[in-house]
Formats: C-alpha cells, structure tokens, sequence
C-alpha cells in the first residue's frame, strides 16, 4: 500500500472555476468516492468541492439563521417500540449501555416515512446510531436526513448538492486547520453551538477510509449528567453560558473591531425534546464562559464538568469506519470526537448532511436518563 491515498495532480493553471486548486490545491479525489459521484450524476470538471462566497462579517452568519426556523421533532411521532424500523432490521445490535447501536440490513434510502420517524427517536435515545453498507448518492443521503429536520446551509460541498458538505481529511488539514500529532483538530465538541437553534440529527456517510485507525467517538450528554451529584445538578441547572463560533468575522457596523467570534447563549443543561431527559451540554472548544459566575469560578466548574464528559469512558462508544458507513448522531445529546491517528498518510472521505433543531431549553421538571429508565440516580 503506498503512503497516502491522495496524489497531487499535475500541474494546472489556476482558473476561476478551479475551486479544488484555489482552495486547498488539487488533491485527487479518492476512486470509490468518484466513482460514487459519476453514479449518481455529479459533475466533477468544474473542481470538486464546489465552494459559495466566504462567510466574512458576523452579519453574514446571523443571515443563516435570520428568525425561528420551524422545526418538529419527527421522533415525537414515532412508536415507542419501534416495530417497523427493528422488524425490518436482520439484527440490533447495542455498542455499550449509554450510547451507541448498529442497524443491520436495512437500507437508509429504502427506509419508509414510520421507520425514518422511529430512527429519529432511537437516535435521540442513543445518542448515535450506524448502518454498514449503504448503497447511498449524496441526494438520496440528504432526502433521508430532510426527514429529521430542516437542512442547514454547508461550505465546501457536493457540486450542485449544496446541502451536502464533502468531509475529506487532506481538505481539512490543508484549508481549515493544520492538525499535527500532538494538536489534532477539535478534540470533543458538538457542531456550531453559536447558532440561536444548534444542529439535531447530523448524517454523516464515508465512502473512503483508512484500513485501520480514524475512529469516531461518541459520549452521551444524558449519562454525562447523571454522572453528577444531585446537589451539583442544582447548582448548575438553569445557568446559562456564552458559546462561541469557531472561526472569527468582521463587523459591517465596526470596522475597528477587527475579527471576533460569534457569541451565542445557552442554557448548559438542556432538555430533549423526544427523550424529555436532560443534558449537559458544554463543550471544550466552543463553551466559553458561565454567566453570573467570575472567570475563576466558570472555568473550575467548566474543566469539571467538560472533564465529567470527556473522562468517563463508560459513557462513550467507539466506531470502528468501513467503507460504505453511514453514522447518524444527536449533538443535541452527544459530544463526538474523530481520531487523527492516521495523520493524513491515507486518505478519509466522506459527506455530511446536518438539520436544525430547537432553540436549546431547560425545564427543572424534567427527569434525568437514569430516573426516566428506573435505574438508580
């Protein structure tokens, strides 16, 4: 096997189409994700990914989300049993006790409307749920994932399907940010929580990836709580926090400001609103602050709280990627993690499909996971 799955290209002229070279240079894209591409009609001769105008001042991000989105959970329709989605299914199989099962034998595509809504409710229950083998065009991957809620707007995407982001490894580490051994990527987060209405379900299909290593790690948000005292739950239920965008923007109205984040409040510990379970929901990277605390205290019950998290392996699962892959996930309830361990020497492909969900809530009523399910708490 040679070192690295991505060859450069030969030498081109950079023109105002060449959207791959301008970019991130003129990676070749891995055989089975083209040949993926060419089956399902996408035109590749213009450069791939195909990439919209940059995001540049704050304003331009709050455009994405303008007013309240409607949004209604489908999991909310769904029976409790799940009888279509799990008759239908050669086998069910459960990662670990918190979070994390596998589909086998079914088809996403070829799901009907009452199994898609019994997979939204089994996907807000564990967190994430997987299916090997898809035979699944980027259209048909975003049909499916439309059924759980609105699309959001993507960057770097499929050319002509621009509600399919491409994930590609040798893009993200040549574009967005250089990762290196000791510093890889974001380490444990959940996507875009600088958003008034953060992202639900997120569908995410690899069709190329490495023969061994760049495995993806879940956490459950549910069990995360339940992990702390109940005196420290109401210490911590209600509060807010500042949450931050990941990348920093101009202001049309200041142009002495210079690049800042986009901030964003919301409560850290939110309420599903299929499960009605609470949820801690902070994260490392993009949980700034708590308000009403000091600095010193917000960041002693925040690196408390992201370690609860990230630490307790028995609240995690770990997926093991074959080609053909789909993973579907609730980063309303879950923090994920990829693994880098394969530093680039191979390639990883894959494309993404991401919904909006609620604007995050809280309700002191609701019942912790482990009260909900009878489990002592």
């Amino acid at each position: 096997m040679s070192p690295s799955a991505v060859e450069p290209a030969a030498s081109t002229p950079v023109t105002k189409n060449s959207v791959v070279e301008r970019r991130f240079g003129n990676f070749t894209i891995p055989d089975v994700a083209r040949q993926r591409m060419e089956k399902a009609g996408i035109d590749l001769s213009k450069g791939y990914p195909e990439y919209p105008a940059d995001l540049i001042y704050k304003q331009d991000v709050a455009a994405l989300q303008p007013g309240p989105v409607e949004f209604s959970d489908p999991g909310l329709r769904a029976d409790k049993e799940k009888k279509a989605l799990f008759g239908a299914a050669k086998e069910v199989r459960h990662l670990t006790y918190h979070c994390g099962t596998e589909i086998v034998g079914l088809q996403l595509k070829d799901l009907t409307s009452q199994q898609k809504d019994e997979l939204a409710l089994l996907v807000a229950e564990r967190g994430v749920v997987f299916f090997r083998d898809q035979d699944l065009s980027p259209q048909q991957q975003r049909d499916v994932t439309s059924h759980m809620g609105p699309i959001f707007p993507q960057n770097a995407h499929v050319p002509g399907v621009p509600e399919v982001s491409v994930i590609w490894s040798q893009y993200f580490a040549s574009a967005i940010r250089k990762p290196t051994f000791r510093t890889p990527f974001q380490g444990w987060h959940t996507d875009l929580v600088h958003l008034p209405q953060t992202f639900g379900i997120t569908h995410l299909h690899y069709d190329t990836v490495p023969p061994y290593g760049g495995d993806i790690l879940w956490a459950s948000g549910y069990a995360a709580y339940c992990k702390l005292s109940p005196d420290f739950r109401k210490f911590i239920d209600g509060k807010k926090a500042v949450m931050r965008s990941g990348d920093a923007y101009l202001d049309h109205d200041d142009a002495t400001a210079g690049r800042q984040p986009v901030e964003e409040i919301h409560p850290i510990v939110r309420v599903h609103p299929v499960t009605g379970w609470k949820c801690l929901f902070v994260n490392r990277p993009w949980t700034l602050r708590i308000i009403g605390l000091e600095k010193v205290e917000s960041d002693l019950v925040l690196n408390y709280l992201f370690n609860v998290y990230e630490n307790s392996i028995d609240i995690q699962c770990r997926w093991r990627w074959t080609p053909g892959t789909s993973a579907l996930w609730d980063n309303r309830c879950t923090l994920h993690n990829a693994s880098w361990d394969y530093e680039n020497r191979v390639t990883r492909h894959g494309t993404r499909v991401a919904t909006v969900a609620e604007k995050p809530y809280f309700d002191p009523n609701a019942p912790t996971m482990r009260e909900a399910l009878g489990l002592e708490d």
